[in-house]
């Protein structure tokens, strides 16, 4: 039906023009072939046989009918010919773009599944190996599930605890966590960031804070807070060591590992005053960028420790992305002086029964490698990580890294006792 309605269009469209010889039917015949000559061939092809036998039905006369029906029949004879070299050519092509596809399509598992939680590769040296393990760290889960849902359920099943305390560095609060707080949250853990007096959404003017115990007041509340068998992994960055040091003197039941990211990790009897000092005259970048405040006068020791907001990406976000550092720029406040100098009292009893792990920043500028290297000397922890091209805020410039180190920190099993 659509066959012959294209043929009468055809038709209409060349009958003003007149033939030069021969009569109507042939005429006709002739605007058909020529006016089908301007289509595509498949279209063509598929048009032919009906339009063929339209045309011959109305134009046919008695005097040529012997020549017209052998017309026909080479005709058809032709097309059928001509319809299974196609045919063929066309399956050839086909074929052969199938191959092609197939080919150039991933065929390895890896393109559906996808890939597995990867070891963090960034382990120095274990300091103190726990007994009867291997000489390297060790995850509780060896062969992980192709679901990624599933293997996370696994990671967290297999932790000593499902539970993350994170402590921000001095002038940070809690909002600088906020992408480890999502990559923990997706692996099944509860995450808990702490905004330390003075920080943060804190309303407390940071010159008015005069000791460590009055800086880490909301992390001791916390822990006040906890069921007497709950216990956490607490994780410090930066002068946030300092305050988790603290915490650890006091609460040591309800900690079970403790991570220093680029942190202060003293010894008993030292402040963080103490150790920046050893570093102070080789770091030109820390006396640029530091500026101090007083608030009782210039006769008087500083009250806080401000940062020029011009240096901040030299100094700390020399490798963090833009966004990231727009934000630190409106949210940093300055760091409370006095606890800054505080002497840190700990016992190997309390703070030296939970175990200690150090994640080295490799491009960090404000607490150097050698200083990072001199409080791993000085306080050996159990094991030390490194992150490979984090500057001082690994929780903006390597967040994925450092979200598998933590978590790997959480599988390494507990010490066997002798």
């Amino acid at each position: 039906m659509g066959n012959s309605f294209t043929c009468i269009s055809h038709e209409q469209e060349q009958r003003p023009k007149k033939s030069s010889g021969g009569g109507g039917s042939n005429s006709g015949k002739y605007k058909y072939v020529r006016r089908l000559s301007l289509m595509p061939s498949f279209r063509r092809r598929t048009l032919l046989p009906s339009l063929s036998c339209s045309g011959s039905s109305s134009t046919t006369s008695s005097k040529k009918g012997g020549i017209k029906a052998k017309t026909k029949k080479i005709r058809e004879r032709h097309h059928h010919q001509d319809h299974e070299k196609d045919s063929h050519i066309i399956q050839e092509q086909t074929l052969a773009a199938t191959n092609l596809l197939f080919n150039q399509t991933p065929r390895s598992s890896n393109s559906v599944v996808p890939p597995s939680f990867r070891r963090s590769t960034s382990v120095v040296y274990p300091s103190v190996q726990p007994s009867g393990t291997s000489s390297g760290p060790v995850s509780a889960v060896q062969t992980p599930k192709k679901s990624s849902a599933g293997f996370e359920l696994n990671k967290v099943e297999g932790s000593e605890t499902k539970r993350f305390v994170l402590v921000h560095g001095g002038g940070f609060g809690a909002w600088c966590w906020y992408k480890t707080i999502t990559l923990l949250e997706k692996h099944g853990f509860q995450v808990d960031a702490v905004d330390l007096t003075g920080s943060g959404v804190s309303s407390i003017d940071t010159n008015n804070i005069t000791s460590l115990a009055h800086y880490s007041k909301p992390l001791l509340h916390f822990f006040e807070s906890l069921k007497p068998t709950e216990k956490v992994i607490l994780v410090g960055h930066d002068f946030g060591g300092a305050c988790m040091s603290y915490a650890m003197e006091m609460f040591p039941t309800k900690i079970s590992k403790a991570v220093f990211i680029s942190a202060a990790m003293l010894a008993n009897g030292q402040s963080t005053l103490d150790l920046f000092n050893q570093q102070l005259g080789s770091n030109d970048l820390m006396q640029q960028a530091q500026i101090f405040l007083y608030a009782n006068g210039k006769k008087n020791p500083p009250t806080a420790v401000d940062f020029d907001r011009s240096l901040l990406r030299d100094f700390l976000f020399n490798q963090s992305p833009p966004k990231d550092l727009a934000l630190a720029s409106v949210s940093i406040r300055p760091i409370p002086f006095a606890p800054v100098s505080e002497k840190l009292h700990v016992s190997d009893k309390n703070y030296g029964s939970i175990r200690r792990f150090y994640i080295k920043t490799m491009e960090d500028y404000a607490v150097p490698v050698l200083l990072q290297e001199a409080m791993i000397k000085l306080n050996p922890p159990e094991q030390v990580f490194q992150l490979k091209g984090s500057d001082h805020a690994p929780f903006f410039s390597r967040p994925q890294s450092l979200n598998r180190i933590l978590v790997e920190i959480s599988q390494i099993p507990f010490k066997k006792s002798s």
